[in-house]
């Protein structure tokens, strides 16, 4: 076997579901979508995003030494059925991605095995990312043949629909590239309707400022009121566009059990965390990240929801809580479950 084929076949024996191949200056339209991403204040307070325009807009600029890029996909399909959760208001509704180890550590991993693997079968330098720096990936990944971005902005693919991981590793060796994806998504709009914010301005749009992912993660303060009442039982991200999917008829199968951890629990648990139990319960898991405060918070949110009126002493204890957004959304939450 060539090369090229040998990379794909490690690649598959690593975990992955699939590997293609483009150059970096594969994706030209990226700047232009990226410009007039944050001229409409669609990236909301992600001010990072602003932040080396040129490199996340242009993998070229990034390394200009490379002359490929090997797009990896892993899978992290559910077993079950992620929207279930949102028929159960006494529980915190968590992204499936995030339920069990951070995804940084495992797929990073993989990728590293196989820039290993290349190092050794060719003279080459060779850098590894995922989601961790400028790296434009689900335009590449469409540029690469591994999925297109649907109408959700998320990768999807014909072959293990769109719960994946999506890495890469840039190298200076020259492998031959694939033919880059076209749309598939035809007339579907599925993810735009189940959308409980309405995030889409249109298709293949997505305001962040009004995505639950992005509320309950990156977003900093109180949520609109809103906005907070559309969440839901959604403490951690948000799977409503991505579980709607008519493309995961085709999912493979989670390649690591660690992403099945079963994170989550009762809003009753979740709400009185500390600052320690929070770290010692989410160690390990993406969900620490965002600290014990903006988690707290979301739970507030989900208990307003709840409609349970015997979390109403759980909120009320936290109506003075030092952090000002979780105690707002204490009092907010009393508040909701007082007027029942």
């Amino acid at each position: 076997m060539g090369l090229k084929q040998r990379l794909i076949t490690e690649a598959l024996e690593a975990g992955f579901v699939a590997c293609r191949v483009c150059r970096p200056d594969a994706v030209p339209q990226v700047p232009a979508q990226l410009d007039a991403f944050l001229e409409a204040g669609y990236h909301g307070q992600m001010g990072w995003m602003e932040e080396r325009v040129a490199w996340r807009g242009n993998p070229s600029v990034l390394w200009p030494q490379a002359k490929s890029v090997i797009m990896l996909a892993e899978s992290y399909a559910p077993e079950f059925d992620p929207l279930a959760v949102l028929e159960r208001p006494e529980l915190g509704a968590i992204s499936v991605y995030a339920q069990g180890r951070d995804y940084h550590d495992v797929v990073k991993k993989r990728l590293k095995r196989i820039a290993r693997w290349l190092i050794a079968q060719e003279t080459c330098e060779v850098k590894v990312f995922v989601d961790t720096a400028p790296v434009p990936e689900k335009a590449l990944a469409q540029a690469a043949g591994l999925g297109w971005q649907g109408k959700h902005t998320n990768v999807v693919s014909r072959d293990w629909g769109n719960w994946a991981f999506i890495g890469s590793v840039f190298t200076t060796l020259e492998l031959e590239p694939d033919a880059a994806e076209i749309d598939h998504c035809g007339s579907c709009v599925a993810c735009q309707d189940v959308c409980p914010t309405q995030a889409f301005p249109a298709p293949y749009q997505l305001d962040a400022r009004r995505c639950i992912s992005y509320l309950t993660i990156e977003h900093k303060g109180p949520v609109s009121d809103e906005l907070r009442t559309k969440m839901g039982n959604r403490i951690y991200g948000c799977d409503d566009c991505l579980a709607v999917c008519p493309w995961n008829k085709f999912a493979v199968a989670a390649s690591d059990i660690r992403y099945h951890g079963g994170a989550g629990g009762t809003l009753a648990e979740l709400v009185v965390l500390d600052d320690a139990d929070f770290r010692l319960r989410f160690s390990g898991s993406p969900i620490k990240r965002i600290g014990r405060d903006r988690f707290v918070r979301n739970v507030l949110y989900a208990i307003g929801n709840s409609g349970d009126v015997t979390l109403r002493g759980s909120a009320q204890a936290l109506c003075d809580d030092a952090d000002e957004a979780v105690a707002d959304a204490a009092r907010w939450a009393v508040a909701r479950l007082a007027s029942l």
